[in-house]
């Protein structure tokens, strides 16, 4: 509870001082170049790189760790949790080398009102855009057979887009180089890269140029 009251009292200080005191109390490692907004964050480690960000309204929390690459960004009122580990509960107590992440690699971005479930980890490729809003990932659900929690990571593959809308299952890979259409349910990993991958379920049903100015940026951010 201390350390509920302390990350809550930590959001309504000036980034310096917030700063501060999340190395001196949490030991986060938080590039002086780095930003937090008014966010409530919660990992049991973050790292921030030069130039990242997190905006205003974030809730993170039950997660072990949060790493943010070179200009990564999460911007405002996203939903960010996982189910701790080396608790007492018998949930996911059968895989032990489950863990609760959130990883954004360089220049990658989630944009506004998204939920996301790191109650295993999700990992986001560089130069990935978690577009729109209103679009979930989730690592975990119920074993029919088993009638047992599981869970399974998420990868988002480098210099992808997911559209609005859009559903991201657990352990499913969304390619290098592709793009996940509006409203798409992606649950299963695809390997074939240059695809706009659609429908509920998602499959590929269009290629893509690999020419195309998106998939060769050099900068995360898009006018």
């Amino acid at each position: 509870m201390i350390k509920v009251i302390l990350h809550l009292l930590l959001i309504f200080l000036p980034f310096k001082l917030k700063r501060f005191f999340y190395k001196k109390l949490f030991n986060f490692e938080i590039h002086t170049s780095a930003r937090i907004g008014m966010s409530l964050v919660m990992p049991e480690a973050l790292y921030m790189d030069q130039y990242s960000s997190i905006g205003n309204f974030n809730v993170i929390k039950g997660v072990t760790k949060v790493t943010l690459g070179l200009s990564a960004s999460i911007s405002n009122l996203n939903w960010i949790s996982g189910f701790p580990i080396n608790t007492n509960s018998l949930h996911f107590s059968d895989q032990s080398n489950r863990v609760p992440a959130l990883i954004l690699g360089d220049h990658s971005a989630i944009t506004n009102r998204h939920l996301i479930d790191c109650t295993d980890t999700v990992t986001f490729g560089r130069f990935s855009t978690f577009a729109g809003f209103r679009s979930q990932i989730l690592t975990h659900s119920i074993s029919i057979v088993d009638s047992r929690q599981r869970s399974g990571p998420v990868i988002i593959g480098d210099y992808t887009f997911t559209g609005t809308g859009s559903i991201i299952l657990p352990n499913s890979f969304l390619p290098n180089f592709s793009v996940l259409g509006a409203g798409a349910v992606l649950n299963k990993k695809y390997n074939e890269e240059y695809f706009l991958y659609a429908g509920n379920p998602a499959r590929p049903v269009k290629k893509l140029g690999c020419d195309a100015v998106y998939f060769n940026r050099k900068t995360g951010f898009v006018n």
